[in-house]
């Protein structure tokens, strides 16, 4: 710059502000969540489903600048040679864009959860009691590679009156950065308070294991990821933590079960898209069944470029299929790859899935209603199906609109966690002058 020259505004503001340490830059980032939370809490529903259709429709708008900001991720990801499968959970496309805008416009049609008081009673002195769906606060959501994620975690975390901060992946840091800047921009926009929708723009580790300590400000964090992601969180914070974790989904196809159905259904939980935590892993089929219906499926899944992985019996009925090795049960591959296993019972399947199954989506494929009742009843896990895919677990298809993740835990939320998931209640006492005795 000639000394002639007078600095501006920007030039000053970047000589004269020296950049957050770490900590300070967290602490200023939930500090405007919090505050926005306060305000968002009591927001009409009015004014957030305008933002949210502001959202949506910023999204499709900008595909172009989504897609540049993608590309630049998936540069470096292939240069790092990253895996098939997280590539396909970091690719955005014109469609996975509008399936983006089109999650968040499911959420505008559905009901504001806040506010409801399900019941109210009345007690000997006259007071009324009751409770009522009010927001969360503020809630952290750390995860990997999928950069809808952060539409998802954004629209729902507004419709249920909560702010978010969120915490994507290195390898999506574009992607993400563009996503959140569109969705902050067009909020505010529509009347949403400023740090409704944080976005932690710093990739270094030791910003999210600083995220992790701030319980003054943060009142749930959400972890959605591998288990390296699952171990750090749930070690590391000191707030309370739900899990999304990992998916290993079982299909049990029962003696009776109609075979065409089974075929078709097996295949579009493997097939349809294996990188996703609903995608099924293992196989099971009743021995009465095995010699008639794994042959011709087991062609088709390695026609569709599946890797069949079988127990004996498999590989003696049919040949095509590669030996099983134990670890195999129990294996998330996220990828064209099977496990099955022939068994004698359903009883069988059932201890196998209660062994190796993380409590994610089972599914039986059976005609016999006592069997299946038996089933609903008593496998364990978020969501238990009866003759459906095991890819239906997922809040869109549930008709939750969009998701912030699949919980896989028992306490306050499991499976699909929506907009009521996204809630607590408190109290609220009706009175005329009562006092205790």
């Amino acid at each position: 710059m000639k000394d002639t020259e007078v600095p501006s505004k920007k030039d000053e503001s970047a000589q004269d502000k020296p950049e957050l340490s770490s900590q300070e830059y967290v602490v200023v980032l939930v500090k405007k969540a919090r505050a926005a939370a306060n305000k968002l809490a009591t927001l009409s529903t009015v004014v957030k489903d305008q933002a949210l259709t502001a959202m949506a429709e910023g999204l499709e708008a900008k595909t172009d600048e989504l897609l540049a900001a993608n590309e630049k991720d998936l540069e470096a990801f292939e240069k790092a040679k990253g895996s098939k499968t997280m590539a396909d959970r970091l690719e955005l496309t014109p469609e996975r864009i509008k399936e983006m805008a089109d999650g968040i416009r499911q959420i505008v049609k559905l009901p504001d959860p806040l506010g409801e008081a399900p019941k109210m009673w009345r007690r000997p002195n006259g007071i009324q009691v009751g409770k009522i769906r009010v927001p969360i606060g503020v809630i952290g959501i750390i995860y990997e590679s999928r950069p809808n994620v952060t539409a998802d975690s954004a629209a729902l975390c507004l419709k249920s009156g909560n702010a978010c901060v969120l915490r994507g992946g290195s390898e999506a840091i574009h992607s993400n950065s563009a996503i959140a800047a569109i969705l902050s921009e067009a909020a505010e926009k529509a009347g949403v308070p400023a740090g409704a929708i944080s976005f932690v723009e710093r990739t270094e580790r030791e910003v999210a294991h600083l995220l992790l300590k701030q319980d003054k400000y943060v009142d749930l964090i959400i972890p959605r990821g591998g288990d390296a992601l699952m171990k750090t969180v749930t070690e590391q914070s000191t707030i309370p933590v739900i899990k999304h974790d990992k998916g290993v989904c079982h299909i049990y196809v029962d003696a009776d079960a109609d075979p065409a159905m089974a075929e078709k259904i097996c295949i579009n939980a493997k097939a349809q898209r294996p990188s996703t935590c609903n995608a099924m892993e293992t196989l099971l089929v009743h021995q009465q069944m095995a010699r008639t219906f794994l042959p011709e499926l087991i062609k088709k899944l390695i026609a569709a470029k599946v890797e069949v992985r079988g127990c004996p019996k498999t590989c003696q009925v049919a040949p095509e299929a590669k030996p099983a090795s134990d670890s195999d049960y129990g294996q998330e591959f996220l990828a064209l790859i099977l496990a099955v296993k022939v068994v004698r019972s359903m009883d069988e399947a059932m201890t196998h899935i209660e062994t190796y199954g993380s409590h994610h989506t089972e599914s039986i494929i059976t005609n016999d209603y006592t069997r299946a009742m038996r089933f609903l009843r008593e496998v364990d896990a978020g969501a238990v199906m009866v003759n459906a895919s095991t890819r239906l677990n997922d809040g869109y298809q549930f008709g939750l609109g969009a998701e912030i993740g699949i919980s896989t835990t028992r306490i306050h939320a499991r499976g699909p966690m929506g907009l009521e998931e996204l809630t607590c209640s408190k109290f609220i006492v009706l009175g005329s002058g009562q006092v205790r005795e």
